[in-house]
């Protein structure tokens, strides 16, 4: 059976490795003309750390990421408001891992071309149209290396080309532009000393446009030494009316200084962090309504074409690791694959759309907005049942993770 899927991002890379191993043949087509170690921080879950040790990318994926041990929730002054372990220290059979999206993606990379093949990859190849056919679909392209058009005949296409995917546009025509919240958020990665004992996750604040956060994404050299830094400080738009930016604009380190004036975090010298980053750039945050239909007949979506999210719980890149993860698992177990494709959105698109509403709703950050509302800390109780409800939405307990039926496949033949 061959696949062909749309973006050659982490939600695409994860699902031509998943096709691959369960014996069919995927093509990744890019519209980059070339694919590079881009972009800042990314947190991996443990459901979707499971997914990647089981493709057998555990040991690659450990040498370029570390592990959090805790998340700590502070208030503005930097005292703590609440906190839990993750990973391994919360009782999952899997670690967490804090990585640099860009070293993770070309670890991806690297896997689709000594698995699938150094030809799995085509890059600058711009997304127009499909057209269905009677035993297939035909996905049709403009190379944006010579300008021709291309097209490639396969058994299914999967859209996995992110927020902006031109896939799901052709699936749902007249949807407009992403929905914004009127945040935006200033990210960047600094050289940086270990806060809070090296292994943390920390998020200060209250509201989304009034928060900072800062994790390592990698192993010091010397224990205590400077390490690679992940930062977001966000800023409420003044003019919230406007129409969504999503140019991703570099900021300056003066313009940036001047955002973080106000904040005094004990643990951490802000200036001196964002002094020493390589480059910062504004992100909106935006997501997309959920949505009524994935699968058309041979198409569907996956990852951020299907269902972009707000970044609260840190759900959006494992969410799409584990779609690719059930989509070829689907397909492995359906001859017919418009059956398989509908079985793949059964299993996924409601839970995922109510996790998109619910990341509206602050997801587990809603913590620390009550801390701000009330000033002080929530009672722990409420804390722990507001975390645990959002765990059990997203699919990933300890209870369900470390006890659920893999999503892996013995090769099929076609």
């Amino acid at each position: 059976m061959k696949i062909v899927v749309v973006g050659g991002g982490v939600a695409g890379l994860v699902a031509a490795l998943s096709l691959r191993a369960a014996g069919m043949t995927p093509v990744v087509c890019e519209s980059a003309r070339e694919l590079r170690a881009l972009g800042v921080g990314i947190n991996l879950l443990p459901h979707a750390v499971r997914e990647l040790t089981e493709l057998g990318l555990g040991d690659a994926l450990d040498g370029i990421a570390l592990p959090p041990e805790r998340l700590v929730y502070c208030d503005r002054r930097g005292r703590r408001i609440w906190d839990e372990p993750l990973g391994l220290a919360a009782g999952y059979k899997w670690p967490q891992y804090s990585v640099h999206r860009g070293k993770l993606q070309m670890m991806l990379l690297d896997a689709v071309r000594t698995r699938v093949g150094p030809d799995a990859i085509r890059t600058g190849m711009a997304f127009e149209r499909f057209e269905p056919q009677e035993r297939g679909v035909a996905a049709h392209f403009t190379d944006r290396n010579t300008g021709g058009s291309v097209v490639i005949e396969a058994d299914a296409l999967v859209g996995a080309d992110g927020i902006d995917s031109r896939l799901r546009a052709r699936l749902h025509p007249g949807e407009g532009a992403p929905r914004g919240n009127g945040v935006r958020m200033w990210r960047g990665t600094s050289r940086y000393p270990h806060i809070l004992g090296g292994r943390t996750i920390v998020v200060a604040g209250g509201r989304p446009g009034d928060k900072f956060v800062a994790y390592p994404v990698e192993d010091p050299a010397a224990e205590g030494g400077p390490t690679l830094m992940n930062w977001v400080l966000e800023i409420r738009d003044p003019q919230p009316g406007e129409a969504t930016d999503n140019s991703y604009r570099p900021v300056a380190v003066d313009e940036a200084l001047a955002g973080a004036a106000e904040w005094s975090l004990p643990w951490i010298d802000l200036p001196e962090l964002i002094r020493g980053s390589t480059g910062i750039h504004e992100y909106p945050m935006v997501d997309r309504d959920p949505l009524p239909r994935w699968s058309f007949g041979r198409v569907t979506l996956v990852g951020d074409a299907a269902h972009p999210m707000y970044p609260m719980g840190m759900n959006g890149g494992s969410q799409s690791i584990v779609d690719a993860r059930v989509l070829a698992w689907s397909l492995a177990h359906h001859d017919d694959p418009v059956r398989a494709l509908a079985r793949y959105e059964d299993l996924r698109r409601e839970p995922l759309n109510q996790l998109v509403l619910a990341n509206r709703e602050l997801g587990p950050e809603k913590i620390i907005a009550l801390a701000e509302e009330v000033g002080g800390p929530v009672p722990e109780e409420h804390a722990t049942a507001l975390s645990q409800g959002y765990k059990q939405l997203a699919g990933c307990t300890t209870a369900v993770l470390n006890s659920r039926d893999s999503w892996s496949v013995s090769p099929v033949s076609r």
